[in-house]
């Protein structure tokens, strides 16, 4: 439990003692607690709700519960008639803490979880059988922890017709992790409800966060910083936490993978002083890391940089950062209107965290073109998809396009294990596949030598049985330029997605399939795993 919500327990069973007419105790008090094993029996204190915190020759003070039996009470002083019997009221986290002294649970033995076990199934079960020993807090923060040890992203607890399933994604892909049974379940989704403030009853998807340092019961601690997605299904609740990152130096633009050509693009385009900037792809695509990235990039004491997010997801000192709760009807004032509030603070650099209504949309663009930097993300395929989707929001606008500067399109790929990769020469329909696309590059992008092509394959090994380690992104940088915009401003009808492609293309862009293409061609990811990501159909 975290401290802020172990201080509001013992609070609120003060204000009960008060109502009650008892004396109340404070449990949460460091100093060692003392025990009296030869006044009660585990069984009765475990019973009868009732737990011994002080003893001398004259006096005895018992602590109880709110819900202890009165009878437990009259008995208790008739047994112990000899002395001044005094009952205070203790809070129920505190009483498990004596319990625990009296009848101290097993120790826990905590395996480290690997997805490279060549026994996944007996590693499922050892996992499983931790969860069962331990409490919904410790399960939360070992599950936590272990994603945070493996680099996953996600942890997904899904519920099945018989038990509940936990698994991790990790470099994109999905792997088991335990089974839990529907008893064990129920406790945990029940402290994930509580803390992120979401309700298990709710039919309606729901988003939440969690956001503390829990000490577990081998004494270590572990921040547990979490976005929460849950979902009704025809079995219960299933959940989906979205880890974040907690340190800085993650997010800074070294650690993009940008070739030279992007890189210069990005430094150029964020050092203006005006402009939107979007990041667009799907959930997992990194956009939120690349954002930061820009954020911490262009973070500077000359510079005022306001952020609107829902929720924060890393906390910078230096900037500053509004949390709003969009998924919550009930909360004060929707995206948009923050977004119009913060525009009156006079920022110099805003980031709107993603742009999700047609009115943020509006004002993100309005703010681009009065004096601001806009950074924010967009959901769509592909950067011409959601320039498509801009203009059936703004219409057809002049200043729509003069106010973007640049979109960028992105996938995350596994990358292959160098130690360990395959070499092998393509097979006909795989080659003919390359080198339609390669022929597609634009002229001032050097096209590979396709003689005597060489690609590569994922290999198992005992030591990483998928053969790939870490991702990798696949990006397409749009940058409106005249012919772009002309494209845009100048049709007599809403243009499609293939026709601004085909202008930026002939601008010169390198598109995701080609960039894709390009790094399978240099080895450092397989043909297979760019079908999985993106894939490559017209």
């Amino acid at each position: 439990m975290g401290q802020n919500a172990r201080t509001d327990e013992e609070h609120s069973t003060a204000r009960r003692a008060e109502i009650l007419h008892f004396q109340y105790y404070d449990t949460s008090d460091s100093s060692p607690k003392q025990i009296y094993k030869d006044l009660l029996s585990v069984e009765e204190i475990r019973n009868l709700r009732v737990v011994p915190l002080a003893f001398n020759d004259s006096q005895l003070i018992f602590g109880i519960l709110n819900n202890t039996a009165p009878s437990t009470i009259n008995n208790l002083k008739d047994r112990f008639n000899d002395k001044i019997v005094q009952f205070n009221l203790i809070s129920e986290t505190g009483f498990k803490e004596y319990l625990d002294l009296y009848d101290p649970p097993p120790k826990v033995e905590y395996q480290e979880i690997e997805i490279n076990s060549a026994d996944q199934n007996e590693q499922i079960k050892q996992i499983s059988s931790i969860l069962l020993q331990v409490n919904a807090q410790d399960m939360l923060a070992y599950l936590v922890e272990q994603a945070h040890r493996l680099n996953a992203s996600d942890i997904h607890i899904e519920t099945k017709r018989d038990n509940v399933l936990i698994r991790y994604r990790i470099d994109g892909v999905l792997h088991p992790i335990a089974e839990i049974n529907y008893d064990k379940y129920r406790v945990l989704i029940g402290a994930i409800a509580s803390q992120a403030n979401i309700s298990t009853s709710s039919r309606a998807a729901q988003q939440g966060h969690i956001s503390q340092r829990v000490k577990m019961a081998n004494d270590s601690l572990v921040d547990v910083n979490v976005r929460v997605e849950s979902v009704q299904t025809i079995n219960s609740m299933d959940v989906v936490m979205r880890l974040f990152n907690l340190k800085r130096d993650m997010y800074n633009l070294d650690r993009l993978g940008l070739n030279e050509a992007e890189r210069k693009n990005v430094d150029q385009i964020i050092a203006q002083p005006t402009g939107l900037v979007m990041i667009v792809g799907p959930t997992g695509s990194g956009k939120t890391t690349t954002l930061y990235s820009m954020i911490n990039a262009l973070s500077s004491s000359a510079k005022k940089i306001i952020t609107i997010e829902d929720p924060v997801e890393y906390q910078f000192n230096d900037i500053t950062q509004i949390s709003v709760n969009n998924s919550d009807p009930q909360a004060e004032g929707s995206f948009a209107d923050n977004l119009k509030a913060i525009l009156r603070l006079d920022p110099d650099i805003l980031m709107v965290g993603e742009i999700r209504d047609n009115e943020t949309a509006k004002i993100a663009l309005q703010a681009a073109l009065t004096g601001h930097l806009v950074l924010t993300t967009f959901h769509a395929g592909s950067s011409s998809a959601a320039l498509t989707r801009l203009y059936e929001i703004i219409g057809q606008n002049t200043l729509f396009t003069s106010s973007i500067r640049l979109v960028m399109a992105q996938r995350l790929v596994r990358a292959l294990d160098d130690s360990t990769k395959q070499p092998y020469h393509p097979q006909e329909s795989e080659f003919n596949l390359i080198k339609d696309i390669v022929n597609t590059l634009p002229d001032h992008v050097e096209k590979p030598s396709l003689d005597n092509l060489q690609l590569y394959r994922s290999v198992s090994t005992e030591s990483n049985p998928f053969g790939y380690k870490g991702q990798l992104a696949i990006r397409e940088q749009f940058i409106l330029t005249p012919k772009v915009s002309d494209v845009i401003n100048n049709s007599s009808r809403k243009p499609t997605t293939a026709e601004i492609e085909s202008a930026a293309r002939d601008e010169g862009m390198i598109t995701m399939k080609q960039d894709a293409i390009l790094k399978v061609i240099a080895g450092q990811t397989t043909l297979d795993e760019v079908l999985r990501v993106l894939g490559l159909d017209d």
